[in-house]
């Protein structure tokens, strides 16, 4: 069993930063592939990004790409998502997955663990 925390939503201004986090408890975070994803009011959870459980291979929806970044330390047991020049379409709550493989998955039904979320709002 893992448990996952979100954390460091809130309010960012389009064109700002945000950096989300993950922590993870329970077994061992390294063997463990991560994703985030986002669900806007009235709408599906969607796939943001992914990262595989060692790092070394990252995934990106075309909507973020170039603008949000995956990464993870294994060594905190967490894995981030940094959010640059967000727009008021990244709104949305942003939920962390994660899964017992090595290797990243790009669809909801991939992951088995799943935190509470995170709120970003962007403003315009």
């Amino acid at each position: 069993q893992v448990q996952l925390v979100e954390s460091g939503g809130g309010l960012v201004q389009a064109g700002g930063s945000l950096r989300l986090s993950c922590a993870a408890s329970g077994r061992t975070f390294s063997g463990y592939a991560m994703g985030w994803f986002r669900q806007a009011p009235g709408k599906e959870r969607e796939y943001v990004a992914a990262i595989s459980a060692t790092g070394g291979s990252t995934y990106y929806a075309d909507s973020v790409k170039g603008r949000f970044t995956i990464s993870r330390d294994n060594r905190k047991n967490t894995a981030y998502l940094q959010m640059n020049s967000p727009i008021p379409e990244d709104t949305a709550d942003y939920y962390c997955g994660g899964r017992s493989y090595f290797s990243a998955g790009t669809y909801h039904r991939d992951y088995i663990y799943w935190g509470q979320g995170t709120q970003v709002t962007v403003s315009s």
